[in-house]
């Protein structure tokens, strides 16, 4: 089954993953990660190493029906990755849970920029307790 990507915007996050738990934020960002602040919750799968990780997200994510991803602007990496991974569950043999991949429209730099909660822990993934 073919899965369209579509965009978020920030407020639509917050209200989306605030009434549906099987929604997981995926973070693309490679280095600034690490120094600067992440959303809440989010799972670092770094652009740079993105393809060879699809299985990993797959199993990571594999309750989930919802996966939203960013990197710093939405521009490339975000874009690219959220069609990569619907291109390969599409490709994938057994029937995902996923059936919503998204972008988050401005990345995180808009979503820091309208003042919604950013962590800064090290935690892999995010528990989403720092804020």
């Amino acid at each position: 089954m073919a899965r369209m990507v579509s965009y978020v915007s920030a407020a639509k996050l917050v209200s989306m993953a605030r009434s549906n738990p099987r929604l997981a934020i995926i973070d693309v960002r490679d280095e600034e990660r690490s120094l600067q602040a992440h959303i809440p919750g989010s799972h670092h799968f770094a652009s740079g190493s993105f393809q060879a990780r699809m299985p990993e997200l797959a199993r990571a994510a594999a309750a989930k029906d919802t996966l939203v991803f960013h990197c710093a602007l939405s521009q490339v990496r975000g874009p690219k990755c959220a069609r990569m991974f619907s291109d390969y569950l599409s490709e994938a043999k057994d029937d995902s849970a996923i059936k919503n991949v998204m972008v988050l429209e401005r990345g995180f730099n808009g979503w820091e920029a309208s003042g919604q909660p950013v962590c800064r822990c090290t935690d892999a993934p995010c528990k989403g307790t720092c804020c």
